[in-house]
């Protein structure tokens, strides 16, 4: 399972890349990129909860993040700010996902797909957001 969510996850990076970038359809893109080499070994209800859970709570996840930001989200690169939102998505609405893996799982996304130092940015930022959205867990395990 953890490849496949994994594999979602990276799925739903390019896919907020593609909305972001280009305004699409959560629809549009799911179904073209069903298609893209891969995709067999994605978890697709995870990678449609996180595409449809991110794009349906966008303000929700920007109002979360600005707090533990630097610079504006419009300065993020479109990667890290994708993978950004995927993290607070994870971190609010995906209570199964211990906070570990939410932190773990985007920096190795800003990692593959990311700048030079995007995913310490990454983590830094979450590393922030993950106290105030889970605090009983990150106590328990810090």
């Amino acid at each position: 399972m953890r490849k496949s969510r994994r594999k979602a996850r990276e799925f739903a990076l390019k896919a907020l890349y593609e909305w972001k970038l280009a305004g699409n359809t959560a629809a549009d893109i799911a179904r073209h990129v069903r298609d893209e080499e891969g995709y067999a070994s994605v978890d697709e209800k995870y990678f449609l909860i996180l595409l449809n859970g991110v794009i349906d709570n966008f303000a929700a996840l920007e109002t979360s993040l600005t707090p533990h930001l630097d610079r504006k989200l419009t300065a993020l690169s479109p990667i890290e700010y994708a993978v950004l939102l995927i993290g607070a998505y994870e971190a609010a609405h995906c209570p199964d996902v211990p906070y570990r893996v939410v932190i773990n799982e985007a920096v190795e996304l800003a990692k593959a797909y990311g700048g030079t130092d995007g995913h310490k940015y990454v983590n830094g930022v979450l590393d922030k957001l993950l106290p105030a959205v889970r605090p009983s867990e990150c106590m328990q395990h810090r």
